[in-house]
Parts: C-alpha cells; structure tokens; sequence
C-alpha cells in the first residue's frame, strides 16, 4: 500500500514556524535591550564625572537626557545623591533608570523591564 504523504512537511512546518519567529524576535528584542543597556552605562558615566568637576544638579540631568540615544529620554529617571553643592573630597552618586518592555512586537503580552544603571566617583 501506498501513502500520501504530500502535505506532511508543510504541516510541519507551519507548526515549526511560530516558535522559530518567536525566537528570531526574542535573539534581536534582547540585543536592542542591551544596547539599551550600555547606551545607559555610558551617559551614567559621563554624567558622574560632570558631578565630579561640581556642575549643579540640573546640569547633570540635561547632559544625561540631551545624550541618551537609545530610546526616548524623557522617560529616563537621573536621581543624584547628594542634591545640591557639593564639597571637595566627598562622594556623588548618579543613578539612571529606564522603563523598556521585552518582546515588545508581542504587544500586550510583553514583559515591562526597567534597567538601572549607578556610577559613584569623588568630587574634585
């Protein structure tokens, strides 16, 4: 007896297909995050050492947000601690964080991330 098996790969395949995609779109959703990521770490860094040389605290969240590429910076969060003037010889802290979804294509079933970056150096 003879089988048809005409249709066997194509079935296959379309049942193969939504995780291939959903994968496919997860390897490059997670490379954009982290670019995100490192983007951030960056500014962070930056920004921290205008703290450093004693710019004011408005000063230091315009750079972090004119200079942040990777998304919309208006959603960043700059907190520095401590606020105000600060003394030679004492410490600044920046910390910046950012809402960001992974697997944003899947809509509303993506998953909300925030990334949060800190950065810590000696005022001069």
């Amino acid at each position: 007896m003879i089988k048809k098996e005409d249709g066997q790969s194509l079935v296959e395949f379309a049942l193969v297909l939504p995780l291939v995609l959903l994968l496919l779109v997860g390897v490059v959703d997670f490379g954009r995050v982290l670019y995100t990521h490192l983007q951030l770490e960056l500014v962070t860094q930056e920004t921290v050492r205008l703290g450093g040389l004693g710019q004011s605290d408005e000063v230091i969240t315009s750079y972090a947000k004119d200079n942040f590429h990777a998304g919309d910076s208006t959603k960043l969060n700059v907190s520095i601690s401590p606020t105000g003037t600060r003394s030679p010889g004492t410490y600044v802290t920046v910390e910046i964080s950012y809402e960001e979804t992974l697997i944003e294509p899947l809509g509303s079933l993506s998953v909300p991330y925030t990334i949060k970056t800190k950065s810590t150096i000696r005022v001069e």
